[in-house]
C-alpha cells in the first residue's frame, strides 16, 4: 500500500473525491467556467484534454500520487480538481497542486477549505514532514493563493519547464513545514471562520 491512499475528505463547503472516470464530464462543464486553460501560464486542461487529463491522473494515483475531483456541498457539482503528485514516500514529502476551479467558486473559500482538508490530513493523519508548492512565476494568483495559505517560498528554479507553447518557465517553489502547521492551521481556521457567507479571496 502507498504511504497516501485514495480516500473522501468531507467539510463544510467541499467534499474531495479520488478522481474517477465519471468525473470526467463534470470536469469538462466546470472548466468552461472561466477557460482558465487559454492563459498561457497555467496548467489547466481545456474539454477537449479532460478524458486523457483524468485517466493519467487515476494512473499516477497507483504511484501514490492521489488526485481529487472537488464537490461543492450547497449544489453537489463537481467544480474543480487538487491533487498530491510528486510524492517522496520515503521522506513524506508531497507536492500539492495541479489545483483549478469552476470560475464561479473562486474567491468563496472553496480553495481555503479544500487545502484545510488535505493539510490536514497528510500533517496530521500521514505525518508528513513538507508539503510543497510549485507555480509559473508570472501566475500571480496562484502565488498570491499559496502565500495566502501561510506557504514560503523557498526559492526559484529558473529555466525549468518548457511549457506548451514552446515558452521556458520559471518555476516558484513554496512549502509548509511540519512545525508550521499549527499556525497555518489556525489561520486557514480563521478565514473560514470570518468569512463564512461571504466572500473570501483566494
Amino acid at each position: 500500500m502507498s504511504w497516501l491512499e485514495c480516500i473522501v475528505l468531507k467539510g463544510e463547503i467541499v467534499t474531495l473525491e479520488p478522481l474517477a472516470p465519471d468525473h470526467i464530464e463534470p470536469l469538462r462543464y466546470a472548466v468552461r467556467d472561466g477557460e482558465f486553460w487559454k492563459l498561457w501560464y497555467a496548467n489547466v486542461p481545456s474539454p477537449g484534454q479532460m478524458e486523457n487529463y483524468v485517466i493519467t491522473a487515476i494512473e499516477n494515483a497507483e504511484k501514490g500520487n492521489i488526485a481529487f475531483a472537488v464537490r461543492l456541498n450547497a449544489t453537489d457539482g463537481i467544480v474543480g480538481t487538487t491533487r498530491f503528485y510528486n510524492v517522496d514516500e520515503t521522506n513524506r514529502r508531497p507536492m500539492l497542486g495541479y489545483t483549478w476551479y469552476a470560475k464561479s467558486v473562486c474567491k468563496t473559500g472553496v480553495n481555503t477549505e479544500s487545502k484545510l482538508l488535505l493539510l490536514q490530513h497528510v500533517f496530521e493523519k500521514k505525518k508528513a514532514i513538507a508539503v510543497e508548492f510549485r507555480t509559473h512565476f508570472f501566475n500571480q494568483v496562484s502565488r498570491t493563493a499559496i502565500e495566502r495559505l501561510g506557504a514560503k517560498q523557498d526559492g526559484i528554479l529558473r529555466n525549468h519547464q518548457i511549457m506548451r507553447d514552446g515558452s521556458i518557465r520559471d518555476t516558484v517553489v513554496y512549502s509548509i513545514l511540519q512545525h508550521e502547521w499549527p499556525s497555518v492551521k489556525n489561520n486557514l481556521l480563521d478565514k473560514l471562520s470570518s468569512n463564512q457567507g461571504n466572500p473570501a479571496p483566494e
